[in-house]
């Protein structure tokens, strides 16, 4: 006899292991700095709006440009009079009764000229081209901010590492001076202070843990991965800082045409100087031609309308009491306001090139100086240490050195997250990122 609620679970098993390894091969994401920039692009919901929002771009100027397209309309409709009547006199004694009627219509209307309807297509090519020079520089600042995340994230892991290692010697120290104090050549209460900096290092690793999961996860967010996938990142700090060339960044010369910035504002100005030649445009005539066929599906007694009618229309504009010439002097204003404008960013972006330039190589050398410092500061530590255990030197010696070494570490730490964004600020101002 078969035991089928053991062959069930057998069943069970194997779906949970095959399920294990299809969910374990499908939420683990190995990432470079370079992969990350690649996956946002794709991924990143607010890059996606802004693709979207340039197929609508795309969208509008098609319906602006069908505006000026033949349009075809076609009707059809039914009338019943109930048998009424009417006498063109009392005496004529000429009687018409109205029948039903039905009426088969096709018109054809074509515009012919209209200045509003050019400026309005020359204007909304320009606001399909600020979209996607919009998208481009969304796609810039998405860059910008997964190199941001991802350093943020090497820089926790940097620092959770550097307090491991600490945490691990300070240990060994707590280990050999256990012994010491057995043994008669050291106080306990060197011990005592040694275990206090030891208690401090594990609840800093502590806090540097949860430092790494939420700097992994705003890497997550800004790339748009699932929350239940685990980023594994495969670019190291070093080689990061090493394969950068902040060299090149500096002596790049700054163009403020290739500003994407500039660019939507250069836009924005022409969108202007449109809605001048708008407001112009309503002074010139609008001419519409028009063809109409009417086929009698039910024809009254009398019927004299003709089936095909062609024709024009001309709108011409005379006098508005000053109202077209308001909106134009409106729109005057308004493209001044946009110059104004254009030229205060042009400005600014001076300032901020020279600012930027001035930041990263004041980053290059704090971070110079800070990695000698820890390099210093651990020979220090190494060396008091080594005297510390042949008692030479007291526990508070070794735990001020010990200190000034987490200081000197967490300085590069941030000299290095300083150099990496001062060169991401720089390269974005220049459109090279």
């Amino acid at each position: 006899m078969i035991n089928f609620s053991g062959l069930k679970g057998l069943i069970l098993i194997f779906t949970l292991l095959l399920t294990g390894n299809s969910v374990k091969a499908q939420v683990e994401m190995h990432l470079s700095l370079d992969s990350a920039k690649i996956y946002a692009l794709e991924h990143n919901k607010n890059l996606i709006n802004a693709g979207l929002a340039v197929d609508e771009a795309g969208q509008r100027l098609k319906e602006t440009i069908a505006q000026g397209l033949p349009q075809i309309d076609a009707s059809l409709d039914y009338s019943n009079f109930f048998g009424s009547t009417a006498t063109l006199g009392a005496m004529s004694g000429f009687e018409i009764t109205f029948s039903p009627t039905s009426n088969l219509s096709l018109s054809v209307g074509q515009l012919i000229f209209s200045g509003s309807y050019i400026v309005g297509v020359r204007t909304a090519r320009l606001l399909t081209e600020i979209s996607e020079v919009g998208l481009e520089r969304s796609e810039q600042e998405i860059k910008a901010q997964i190199a941001h995340a991802y350093h943020i994230a090497l820089i926790s892991m940097k620092s959770r590492y550097f307090i491991e290692a600490n945490l691990e010697n300070m240990r060994d120290v707590l280990v050999k001076t256990r012994a010491m104090v057995d043994a008669g050549i050291a106080d306990e209460l060197d011990y005592d202070q040694l275990n206090v900096q030891a208690n401090m290092l594990e609840n800093a690793l502590s806090g540097a843990e949860r430092q790494v999961v939420m700097a992994v996860n705003m890497l997550r967010l800004q790339m748009g991965v699932d929350s239940g996938t685990e980023i594994i990142l495969t670019d190291n700090l070093e080689d990061i800082v090493t394969s950068s060339d902040f060299q090149r960044s500096i002596a790049t010369q700054f163009s403020v045409n290739e500003n994407l910035d500039f660019q939507i504002m250069q836009l924005q100005k022409a969108v202007s100087g449109k809605q001048v030649d708008l407001q112009r445009a309503a002074y010139l005539p609008t001419v519409m031609g028009f063809y109409n066929y009417t086929e009698k599906l039910m024809k009254p007694e009398f019927d004299i309308q003709p089936k095909h009618v062609i024709g024009l229309n001309v709108s011409i504009p005379i006098f508005s009491s000053g109202l077209r010439q308001a909106r134009v002097n409106q729109a005057r204003i308004n493209l001044q306001v946009t110059e104004n404008q254009m030229d205060l960013l042009t400005e600014q972006l001076m300032i901020q090139e020279v600012q930027l330039r001035f930041n990263l190589n004041n980053a290059i050398e704090q971070y110079e100086s800070q990695q000698a410092n820890v390099e210093v500061a651990q020979r220090v530590f190494e060396n008091i240490r080594l005297k510390y255990q042949q008692g030479l030197l007291s526990s508070l010696n070794l735990t001020s050195a010990n200190n000034n070494y987490l200081q000197a570490e967490s300085s590069y730490i941030s000299s290095v997250l300083q150099l990496l964004d001062a060169q991401v600020e720089l390269d974005k101002l220049l459109n090279d990122i």
